[in-house]
């Protein structure tokens, strides 16, 4: 599955299958200014910290066409346009890193003209998205290494070939367990309140024929208790220098419950998510979304009119509850702090 992201040469446009709608609609969302990708990543008709590194690439692409038909110093408003995507989500490391890469390849051109520069940038971006398939292929090969024959893997969110460029981080995990012979199915946490586990994973799992049930968050206990998960493997929106894993609402109390039955809890994201500036999980800045998320199901309202709600996007996981995190460049064991800076050691382009 890599069709949900699409760069389309005729147009000079993004196409963004739009994950509001999954899985009873298949709608295109069309990408050509600043606001339109702002506006997907914010209301996450793209979202997944890898898919949002990819779209963010593009942006900034956008944006530089964007810039071609305004007025006044092209440099000083392409800035600003950078900076607002830069800031349309907090939490998800990939973002601040495409932008940030962007900025990079621009810095090293020197003074070279907007057309040039949106020539190497649109070069740039579709390598960043071709590359991120090929990072999850691999995060695939390690972690399915780690899976064994017959396991049920509990997922929590999606971290899927929707959450990325194609094939997914977690869910890449269990299609290399598959791709190696190994015969596994998937637990999807339903993923309140925005449901990612029973909309998208779920689709995703059912449509390539993987075997998957939905469970309902609250029943996570019960089900590691009765010896029906066998492993735990979960996405990462950011992973701190200290190893701590910050990722969709309720990964914490995963992990929790899987360290309380002795049930492996693995973290599965590639190197680029690795925030080796940030000291540990509590100092990553927390999205708090829209309320309406959590007081509505579609139109129907849950919680009476004035009742105030949390809808707090992410938790942070210890490291200490992390039984590995697999890379593309192969899986990182505690001491994290040593094994992660040993790994921006041998390989620091990231």
């Amino acid at each position: 599955m890599t069709e949900h992201i699409q760069y389309s040469p005729g147009k000079d446009a993004l196409i963004l299958l739009d994950q509001r709608f999954l899985p009873n609609r298949e709608d295109w969302f069309e990408c050509k200014t600043t606001d339109d990708i702002c506006f997907a990543l914010v209301v996450m008709v793209v979202r997944g910290a890898p898919a949002i590194g990819v779209t963010a690439a593009y942006g900034c692409y956008l944006a530089g066409r964007e810039v071609q038909g305004m007025d006044g110093d092209w440099k000083v408003n392409l800035e600003a346009k950078l900076d607002q995507i830069h800031d349309a989500r907090p939490t998800a490391v990939n973002l601040r890193w495409a932008v940030r890469e962007m900025r990079r390849i621009w810095k090293d051109a020197g003074d070279v003209s907007l057309e040039k520069l949106l020539e190497i940038w649109l070069d740039r971006a579709k390598e960043i998205h071709a590359g991120d398939i090929e990072m999850c292929e691999l995060i695939g090969k390690f972690g399915g290494a780690l899976m064994d024959d017959g396991d049920t893997i509990m997922t929590h969110c999606n971290a899927g070939a929707l959450a990325t460029a194609g094939y997914g981080t977690a869910l890449g995990v269990v299609r290399g367990a598959i791709d190696q012979g190994k015969n596994v199915s998937v637990i999807a946490n339903e993923t309140r309140p925005f449901l990612q586990g029973a909309r998208l994973t779920a689709y995703e799992l059912h449509k390539d024929g993987i075997p998957v049930k939905v469970a309902c968050d609250n029943a996570c206990a019960l089900l590691m208790k009765r010896g029906l998960v066998d492993k735990v493997v979960v996405g990462a929106d950011r992973i701190t220098a200290n190893g701590d894993a910050v990722n969709k609402i309720g990964t914490f109390g995963v992990a929790v419950l899987a360290d309380r039955f002795n049930i492996p809890f693995y973290v599965a994201a590639p190197q680029y998510t690795i925030d080796t500036e940030t000291l540990c999980g509590d100092d990553v800045p927390i999205e708090d979304r829209d309320p309406r998320e959590v007081t509505h199901i579609g139109d129907h309202r849950i919680p009476p009119e004035g009742v105030e709600v949390y809808n707090l996007a992410f938790d942070p996981t210890p490291n200490e509850l992390i039984a590995g995190i697999i890379t593309e460049k192969g899986v990182l064991y505690p001491p994290y702090t040593e094994s992660i800076k040993k790994l921006f050691e041998d390989y620091p382009e990231g």
